[in-house]
C-alpha cells in the first residue's frame, strides 16, 4: 500500500516579505525630529548654520536678533554661537517636546515666560555672554551692548541705556569677559539709579568696570 504523503505544517508565523520588512523597518527608524533638522541643516557640513537658521526663523516668525532665539540655543545647550549640532537639535526639541515648527513656533512663545524665572534666569544670563565669547574668552563692547539689549532691557530699561552710553563712551576696554558681564545684572538688582542708593564701595567690592561706571554716572549727573 503506497505511503501517503505527509501534508506541511502550516507555520505559525507570519508570512516573510522582503519588501514589508523593509517597510517597517524605515518607519521605525524614521525620528520627525531628525527629519526636521534635516530640512534646515547643510549637507556639506551637516549642521544648521548661517543660512539654515536664517531659514528656521522665518518659519518660526522670528527675527534673528530675538531673544527667543538665543533662549532656543540655551535650551539645546549650543555651544557655538550660529551653528546647531543634530545632537544639539535632538536635545532642545526633545526638551521640549516638540517635532514640527507649529509646535516649535508655539513653544518658544512660552520660553520667554518660563526663562525670566529666578531658578531660570541665572544661568540663562551666564549663558548668554558664553555663548557669545571669542577664543580670548572675551565679548566685543558692541556684541556686549548688544546682549544686554536683548537680555536685561526688559527688567531694566533705564539702567540698560546709560550702560550702554556709558560703554560707548568709554576707552578702557575693547571687549569684557564673563566676570565684567556677571556683575551687571546683580549691580543691577541692588544699585538704584538715578540716586545709586544701596551702591557702597566701601563696604562691597565691586568690579572695576562697575566703579568707573558709578563715577561717569556721577559726572553725568552733575551736568545735567
Amino acid at each position: 500500500m503506497p505511503r501517503r504523503k505527509r501534508t506541511p505544517e502550516r507555520s505559525s508565523y507570519p508570512e516573510y516579505s522582503e519588501s514589508s520588512a523593509s517597510k517597517k523597518t524605515t518607519a521605525e527608524q524614521f525620528d520627525p525630529i531628525d527629519g526636521l533638522f534635516d530640512t534646515y541643516a547643510n549637507n556639506q557640513s551637516g549642521m544648521i548654520e548661517s543660512e539654515g537658521i536664517g531659514a528656521l526663523c522665518e518659519d518660526l516668525q522670528v527675527d534673528r536678533a530675538d531673544v527667543r532665539i538665543l533662549i532656543l540655543a540655551w535650551k539645546m545647550k549650543a555651544e557655538k554661537q550660529g551653528v546647531f549640532t543634530k545632537d544639539e537639535w535632538r536635545r532642545g526639541l526633545k526638551g521640549l517636546g516638540v517635532d514640527t515648527i507649529a509646535k516649535l513656533r508655539k513653544e518658544i512663545d512660552l520660553l520667554e515666560k518660563e526663562v525670566v524665572a529666578p531658578e531660570f534666569f541665572e544661568d540663562f544670563y551666564s549663558y548668554a555672554f558664553e555663548y557669545n565669547m571669542k577664543e580670548d574668552q572675551q565679548v566685543d563692547i558692541e556684541s556686549v551692548c548688544e546682549l544686554l539689549n536683548v537680555v536685561l532691557r526688559p527688567a531694566f530699561p533705564t539702567q540698560v541705556n546709560l550702560l550702554i552710553e556709558y560703554l560707548k563712551v568709554q576707552s578702557d576696554y575693547g571687549a569684557l569677559n564673563k566676570h565684567h558681564w556677571t556683575s551687571f545684572f546683580p549691580f543691577f538688582k541692588q544699585v538704584r539709579i538715578p540716586n545709586l542708593q544701596n551702591y557702597d564701595d566701601s563696604i562691597e567690592a565691586w568690579p572695576e568696570i562697575i566703579e568707573n561706571f558709578v563715577e561717569w554716572f556721577k559726572e553725568k549727573e552733575k551736568n545735567v
